[in-house]
């Protein structure tokens, strides 16, 4: 007549499964690992072959980029020649101790590579350094 408690096992599982949310992460961990290194550098450029070693990876790098058409790139983002300088400048201020990458096509003009070294200086970046690729033997 009345309500009766424990031992009815006729109640609802109160329980959450976290296995399939385990598998999906793991998944998605793993797609992460493989596709972060290729994301380095968005902008397509093909740096000229030199014979040089390697120089080690810095932790703290901003990457600068000049295509073949002229154009100044910042990780991924386009600027013109005065807004990389005010950019550059801005930057500084907040990491100067920075590392610079520069990475410029085969292609470009030296005027240019020149323009963003120079917009690098002026910044007052003195760890600037230029991208290059092993030569094919």
């Amino acid at each position: 007549m009345g309500m009766s408690s424990g031992g009815d096992d006729h109640g609802s599982m109160s329980e959450i499964n976290v296995t399939p949310f385990v598998d999906v992460m793991l998944v998605l961990l793993i797609i992460f690992m493989v596709t972060a290194p290729m994301m380095t550098q968005g902008v397509q450029i093909d740096v000229p072959d030199t014979e040089g070693a390697p120089l080690p990876a810095a932790e703290d790098q901003l990457t600068i980029s000049v295509n073949t058409e002229g154009k100044f790139f910042i990780e991924e983002t386009p600027y013109e020649l005065e807004e990389l300088d005010e950019k550059l400048k801005a930057l500084f201020v907040v990491k100067p101790n920075q590392y610079i990458y520069l990475w410029a096509d085969a292609e470009t003009p030296y005027q240019n590579v020149a323009e963003a070294m120079t917009a690098c200086t002026n910044a007052g970046f003195t760890k600037i350094n230029m991208v290059t690729e092993p030569m094919s033997q």
